[in-house]
């Protein structure tokens, strides 16, 4: 069976003064098509490197990424910028909207860029996805008009904009209230409902709980993963925020 993410000994070094630092250090898993995965771990453990290198914004050291089958860990900057843009969709805490334009206009920056669409179907689209996340009446709000928790629903119609097979979320909640977390973490949800596959970073057990499965990092190794059987039993010693 073909895994829609598959890594093998991964390796990620960075030399710091004149130690070398692993930020990974042989990490192997796969990831399966509709899948809903929460990466957890205290500061330094590797999650925020691992998200970068599985959504192609950085290259390992050594090892091997498949992604939808194909071999991506030696592409080019600009061999990965491509297959970001027709593969893959992103979440960030920040949003990460041009803040002087609409919100109709910021979900339709994908394929903008993409080129899939004619105008008019492209307009169409970001217009249905505005929908989707219940944003429909604000397409010609600027972020700047809007709430944090409706600046994060313009985020995920955005990553959703070309289709891609899996949605990376880095921290998605950390700059929202309780309650707007409660309604962004609905929504992807929903969208794993539906299919989607997603794979999210956070420190935040609470946030944690609404992913099937559950991996948990330390010092750059892959030290728990319930295979998707429910909320993670956590190693003495370490919660999903840091150690204890």
């Amino acid at each position: 069976m073909e895994h829609l993410i598959e890594i093998r000994d991964l390796r990620k070094i960075y030399a710091i003064g004149e130690e070398p630092v692993a930020a990974l250090d042989g990490v192997s898993l796969t990831i399966e098509n509709g899948e809903f995965v929460a990466i957890m771990g205290a500061s330094g453990s590797g999650k925020s490197t691992m998200l970068n290198i599985l959504g192609c914004l950085d290259t390992p050291t050594s090892g091997s990424y498949l992604l939808d089958g194909i071999e991506v860990a030696r592409r080019s900057r600009s061999e990965l910028a491509r297959i970001r843009n027709q593969k893959l969709g992103f979440v960030f805490q920040n949003f990460n909207l041009l803040a002087r334009t609409t919100a109709i206009e910021n979900v339709e920056l994908p394929d903008f860029y993409l080129g899939r669409l004619g105008r008019s179907a492209r307009r169409a689209r970001a217009r249905a996805l505005l929908e989707r996340v219940g944003l429909g009446g604000r397409g010609t709000h600027t972020p700047a008009q809007l709430s944090g928790g409706q600046q994060q629903r313009v985020a995920i119609a955005r990553a959703l904009m070309n289709e891609p097979p899996v949605l990376f979320a880095d921290e998605p909640t950390g700059n929202l209230d309780t309650k707007s977390s409660i309604e962004i973490m609905n929504l992807f949800t929903e969208l794993s409902n539906e299919g989607i596959t997603i794979v999210m970073v956070t420190h935040e057990d609470d946030i944690a709980a609404y992913a099937k499965r559950h991996l948990v990092m330390r010092d750059g190794h892959l030290i728990k993963d319930d295979g998707g059987r429910g909320a993670t039993a956590l190693p003495v010693g370490i919660s999903a925020g840091g150690a204890a």
